[in-house]
């Protein structure tokens, strides 16, 4: 299994293999592409109960979703975890997956970008969830339209796709 690289990567977008939308070649670097935030998150809501992590654990009935106007931010508190996601759809054919990972900028500050399930299997056709939390000693101002985060893809051996819980996620669904 190979990473491809930006002449790979867009060599199958030209394909049909790899579909972005919207697709930005100024954010393709020499082995990932950088993926923006939309303006949608999830703010979890203070609870005074338990939260069973079960199969059936819902995160929408823990989160109040919410939307940036332009030109504003986010605030993330230390400790504090919120649900985004990337303004861009990510379609991948068979014999395609890939990992996404935060920016090392970013983390520099205390910003995990997406803190677990980074792999991205076969088939997805989906705006990507980010599981953002601040693990740094301030407040941190999240700006909608930032390349937040990179997906970085890989050759599959077989042809599998998937078809679980999340695939075609958007930020109308998410």
């Amino acid at each position: 299994m190979a990473v491809l690289g930006r002449e790979a990567i867009l060599e199958a977008i030209a394909q049909g293999a790899i579909t972005v939308t919207p697709f930005d070649p100024e954010r393709l670097g020499p082995a990932s592409l950088d993926l923006t935030l939309a303006p949608t998150f999830r703010v979890f809501r203070k609870v005074h109960a338990v939260i069973e992590v079960r199969e059936h654990t819902d995160y929408r009935q823990l989160t109040e979703k919410i939307v940036v106007p332009e030109g504003q931010h986010i605030l993330i508190m230390p400790g504090e975890t919120v649900l985004g996601i990337t303004q861009e759809r990510l379609r991948l054919g068979p014999g395609l997956c890939g990992w996404l990972e935060g920016r090392s900028r970013f983390a520099r500050l205390g910003l995990m970008v997406h803190i677990s399930a980074p792999f991205m299997g076969p088939g997805i056709d989906s705006q990507q969830v980010l599981e953002m939390s601040n693990f740094g000693p301030a407040p941190l101002a999240v700006h909608p339209g930032t390349a937040i985060c990179q997906f970085v893809f890989q050759q599959l051996q077989g042809s599998e796709s998937y078809a679980g819980r999340f695939a075609g996620q958007t930020e109308h669904s998410f």
